[in-house]
């Protein structure tokens, strides 16, 4: 499939063929690659990234065992103070992600630490992030979603708080982070809970292996200031349609978040 075909599946919310199939991860992350030059060319801008798979609890479900990651858009980002309402546009078979959102101050420098990381972040903040599959059923192969753009659809960033604020340095916010819980609800039901340390152990170690694997990546941008980058679900991810209001109580040094779609 070309780098336009997909970008045309992407717009029009349409499932994939059933006999599309990518095989190879390196070759999909150029297919995504050249898509994003695409959306950039029709006036897109980038605004940082998505992390994926990075809870290895749901990866058995899924049948994909290591992180993605994708590109996050002007036209599919979204700020609020915790309260918002999401159009789900041409989405395909949309799910609900609840996330822990940094965002970037500066670049970190190469072979960055975890300490060096916390040095180049601005603020955390909750985050929903929309996925999606061309794939009919969520049935794919780990290169089949990199291919589809990371499976992002949309992302919702909640209140921001500056990192110098949560904590005194990276080792007690990495900590905050990964004891952080999460509750997951539709209305008025519980849906799932989770925690931080479900994203390979924190949100920042999940940042830690995305820059390592984006850099790694021939062609691939790097991370920028101003970037944003939501670091995986706590929970398993759940359908959603118009007319639904999911919520996410987070706690501390998170706050609640609630999205209704249209």
């Amino acid at each position: 499939m070309t780098p336009e075909t997909l970008l045309a599946y992407y717009d029009s919310g349409q499932l994939w063929p059933g006999n599309v199939v990518f095989s190879d991860v390196e070759d999909a992350y150029q297919r995504q690659l050249a898509v994003r030059r695409l959306r950039i060319a029709r006036g897109e801008s980038p605004r940082g990234f998505k992390i994926g798979f990075t809870n290895r609890s749901i990866w058995p479900r899924y049948n994909v065992y290591a992180p993605i990651w994708g590109t996050v858009w002007d036209t599919t980002l979204a700020h609020c103070h915790g309260v918002a309402t999401v159009a789900l546009g041409a989405s395909c078979q949309p799910r609900i992600e609840p996330e822990a959102v940094f965002g970037m101050a500066r670049t970190p420098p190469a072979g960055a630490t975890l300490a060096q990381l916390w040095d180049c972040l601005d603020w955390v903040a909750p985050g929903f992030e929309v996925v999606q599959s061309h794939c009919a059923g969520w049935k794919f192969a780990a290169a089949d979603t990199v291919a589809d753009a990371g499976l992002h659809a949309r992302l919702l960033v909640g209140p921001q708080v500056s990192v110098r604020t949560v904590a005194r340095d990276a080792v007690s916010f990495n900590q905050q982070l990964a004891a952080c819980g999460v509750r997951l609800l539709c209305g008025d039901q519980p849906m799932d809970h989770g925690q931080g340390s479900a994203v390979l152990d924190s949100p920042l170690q999940a940042l830690a292996h995305f820059l390592t694997e984006l850099r790694r990546c021939p062609g691939g941008p790097d991370l920028a200031a101003g970037d944003v980058v939501t670091t995986g679900t706590w929970t398993d991810a759940f359908p959603v349609a118009a007319g639904q209001t999911w919520s996410a109580e987070f706690g501390t040094p998170l706050s609640r978040l609630e999205v209704t779609f249209k």
